[in-house]
This record gives C-alpha cells, sequence and structure tokens, in this order.
C-alpha cells in the first residue's frame, strides 16, 4: 500500500531527529483483550465484576472472552511480525499470577506471559510490560477497598517484585501504573469505571495510594532487577476556550488535576500547592515520609496522548472548534497539542526518556469486501507523528511511540462499540483483518527504517 498519507516531508524530519533506535510499537491491555477471564486459576478482577452490574456497560457486554488472546496470543504476534513492530506494550493481569492479590503466586498464569514473552522475543520484538491497567484483583477490593487503602501499597510492591524478578531479564522495560488518573478519577469520582463509586476525596486518596504504590513498587523491583523502570501518565492539556480570566483559571485548575497532580510528587516530591487548596477538605491525607516514597528516580516516562480539554466557564460552554475534526470517542483531533505538551514538560520537568506509550482514534469502521477504509485513522496518525517529529526538533528526548491499539477490543465502559485498533476484529468469529491503517503503519515504519539504514558503497 501506498503511503499516499504520509509525505516525504514527515519522513524526513523523522529520520532527521529521531534516534537510530527509536522504537515503532502498538499497545494492548490485559483486560481488554486476553479474555480467559476464570482459566487457569486465575481470579476474577474488578472489571469481571463491573460488567455483570447492570448498566455499567453501554452494550451490556463483557470481557469473558474479549479478543481470545490468551489463546491467540502466537497469532497476535505474527500480526505485530507482519507490521514490522519493534516493540509491543502489554499488561499483566494481577488476578492471573496472583488470584486474590497477595498469598500465593498462580503458576498458569505465569506461564502464559513466559509463552508470549517466548513468542515476542522470537520474533524479535521488544516486549514492555505494565504492572496495572486497571484490572485490580476483585479479593482486594472485597477485602479492604483496595485502593481505598494505605494497605494495598505493600501488596503492589510484592506483586511487582515478583514479577520484575521472574521477567526482568526479558522484557525492555516495566512500567508501575498506567494512567492513575482514570483509575483515580473516572473509578471513584465519576463512576464510569470500576469499582464505580462516586466521592471526590475518596479519589484523591486513592490517586495518593496509587501514587505511593508506584514509588513502593519501584523501591522493590530495583532490588531484584536492573531494567527500565517508569510510570505510564495520561496527560490532556488544558486550553482556556477565551481569553478571559474565568477560563485561563478553570484551565489552570484542569491542569493541575490531570497533569501536575500526579508530575510533581513524582518528579519534585510535592504536591501542587494551588490543587491542595482548590481540594480543601476532598485533599487527601498524605503522612511523613509518603512524598518521599513518590519521589523515586526513573528510567523513562510514559505519556498517553489523545486530545486536548477545551475549558469553557461561558453558559452554555463554548465547544472547541474542531478544525480537524473529532474521534468516535467525540474527542477532538488536535496534534497540536502534543508537540506543545512534550516541550512544556521536558523544560519544566526535566524528566527521563519519554515514550508515547498510546495514541490513536477510535473511528466508525466498516468492514466492506474484506477492506476497512479508515482513512481518517491514517491522517490522525500522519499528523500526530508530526508533531512529535516538531517536539523531538525542540529538544524533546521520545524514544519510541505505540499505536493504541493494536487490536479493535473492550473500551471499558464503552464496552465493544468503539474500534481503536489497527486490526478489525470480527468478535463472533474472531477472525482480525488488517485495515488500512494498518498497512500504512507497516509502509510507513519499512520507509523509515531504509532512511535510516546507510546505503552501502
Amino acid at each position: 500500500m501506498k503511503i499516499e498519507n504520509s509525505p516525504n516531508s514527515t519522513l524526513l524530519e523523522l529520520s532527521q531527529n529521531l534516534r537510530p533506535d527509536f522504537q515503532w510499537g502498538s499497545a494492548t491491555s490485559a483486560a481488554q483483550i486476553e479474555g480467559a477471564y476464570d482459566q487457569d486459576g486465575k481470579g476474577l478482577s474488578i472489571w469481571d465484576r463491573f460488567c455483570t452490574e447492570p448498566g455499567r456497560i453501554n452494550d451490556g457486554s463483557d470481557i469473558r472472552v474479549a479478543c481470545d488472546h490468551y489463546h491467540r496470543y502466537r497469532e497476535d504476534v505474527v500480526l505485530m511480525q507482519g507490521l514490522g513492530l519493534d516493540a509491543y506494550r502489554f499488561s499483566v493481569a494481577w488476578a492471573r499470577v496472583q488470584p486474590l492479590g497477595r498469598g500465593a503466586w498462580n503458576e498458569a498464569g505465569f506461564a502464559f506471559y513466559e509463552r508470549l514473552l517466548d513468542a515476542l522475543l522470537e520474533a524479535g520484538i521488544r516486549p514492555h510490560v505494565t504492572l496495572y491497567h486497571w484490572d485490580l484483583p476483585a479479593a482486594l477490593q472485597d477485602g479492604f477497598g483496595g485502593w481505598e487503602s494505605r494497605d494495598i501499597v505493600p501488596l503492589f510492591a510484592d506483586y511487582a517484585a515478583e514479577v520484575a524478578r521472574r521477567f526482568g531479564d526479558r522484557v525492555a522495560s516495566i512500567a508501575t501504573l498506567n494512567e492513575p488518573w482514570c483509575v483515580a478519577t473516572l473509578g471513584y469520582e465519576v463512576a464510569q469505571f470500576a469499582p464505580g463509586k462516586k466521592d471526590r476525596a475518596m479519589a484523591m486518596q486513592v490517586s495518593h495510594h496509587l501514587m505511593m504504590a508506584h514509588g513502593a513498587a519501584v523501591k522493590a523491583m530495583r532490588k531484584v532487577t536492573r531494567v527500565p523502570l517508569g510510570v505510564v501518565l495520561n496527560h490532556t492539556p488544558a486550553f482556556a476556550a477565551e481569553a478571559l480570566e474565568s477560563d485561563r483559571k478553570a484551565a489552570r485548575i484542569d491542569d493541575g488535576l490531570n497533569v501536575r497532580w500526579y508530575m510533581d510528587p513524582i518528579f519534585r516530591g510535592q504536591y501542587p500547592a494551588d490543587i491542595l487548596e482548590h481540594l480543601g477538605s476532598d485533599a487527601p491525607k498524605v503522612e511523613p515520609g509518603d512524598l518521599d516514597l513518590i519521589h523515586q528516580p526513573l528510567d523513562f516516562l510514559g505519556i498517553n496522548f489523545y486530545t486536548r480539554s477545551f475549558i469553557s466557564t461561558q453558559t452554555p460552554p463554548k465547544p472547541a472548534p474542531g478544525k480537524q475534526g473529532f474521534t468516535d470517542m467525540g474527542w477532538e483531533i488536535y496534534p497540536e497539542a502534543l508537540t506543545q505538551h512534550l516541550v512544556r514538560l521536558s523544560r519544566e520537568y526535566a524528566p527521563p526518556p519519554i515514550f508515547i506509550t498510546e495514541n490513536g482514534m477510535a473511528n466508525a469502521d466498516k468492514l466492506v469486501d474484506g477492506r476497512v477504509a479508515d482513512v481518517e485513522r491514517i491522517q490522525y496518525v500522519n499528523e500526530h507523528l508530526k508533531a512529535l517529529a516538531r517536539a523531538v526538533a525542540l529538544g524533546v528526548d521520545v524514544r519510541g511511540y505505540f499505536y493504541w491499539s493494536l487490536l479493535d477490543n473492550f473500551e471499558w465502559n464503552s464496552g465493544y462499540t468503539k474500534r481503536f485498533g489497527l486490526f478489525h476484529v470480527d468478535y463472533a468469529t474472531q477472525e482480525r483483518v488488517a485495515k488500512d491503517s494498518a498497512l500504512w503503519y507497516r509502509d510507513f515504519i519499512a520507509a523509515f527504517k531504509s532512511r535510516r539504514t546507510p546505503k552501502a558503497g
């Protein structure tokens, strides 16, 4: 397939600015693709349970089978290899390897990930592991409220150390958490995600325990492995809709809750003062030593980027302009924000090397005569790669890009109604079909690598 939507200027910018070892990848998470929800000793997760609660999932679906990756992982690795991917980011299901979240390990669960690692390494694909992508063992939620309790911190550290001990010599990196903002805010403040609670004070306390667990996990893993360690944060930069003081203040608060609330304790050892004041009595209880625990040196920072927040205090609120359109999630397409945000992070925090650990779009894909002509997704990725190239040209150290997602999959409370994948999945037959975007990504990667390879003679 010709790279019609990838002008030479994009390839030129990337090949001139990116490192020779820049990694091209794709990403998934355990709960969204694995299925086999109760097989081979796996314990239930809070998402297994959430799916059974009426009204929680928009299409009434569940994750019992999902993409059946547990049984089809070899087929999926072949798909990755066909794209020419350097890397694959996936998560370990805590309840699969430790059904109760504490106590005995499940060897059958670890064996699955061993087989997956074997297949990836045989295919020349670097495995990037995420320890927590939202699927908390339900037994921990039942036992003491899960992330609501400080007691979860040492349990998560033990789990992290065990995964690092077993896999540390076989993986390219380990991330502690994926998008703690989503876990805390969507799970405990707005009830959109599991466990489905509505309590802002609880959500902020959960966010603190997540940060503590991250720090404790990094400390524990440092003792057993030398693999690069980091965390993955979702950032949605806030833009004031108008040059109004009210809009600017609201955007600053939004930025504080989404970006600075997690970046500041990790990289500065403190929570932002303006957000603590904003939260008032809902601010979390922080005990002596907590912030030192969170403030651990990291080897990389993962950034998940999809869109921006367009903040309006007017009545009715001014809508985002959407000059480049909106995704099927209703998210504005605004790639310029990626450049601006990466430069901002680099200058304000001097972080370790950055990976774009997720970027992609849900599109209203249709399979017609065996083909998905998703030109919108091709354009989305192409424009975001241009934005990435501009950030690197301005001095930001970015080491890799992972498209979300490899497969159409379970999109949390949206069920199977939203399709982010490079490969179309027929959930009834589990047939995978490469979309036009997959073919484009394959050709783009190949063209990039050919430009990076010195010619003989």
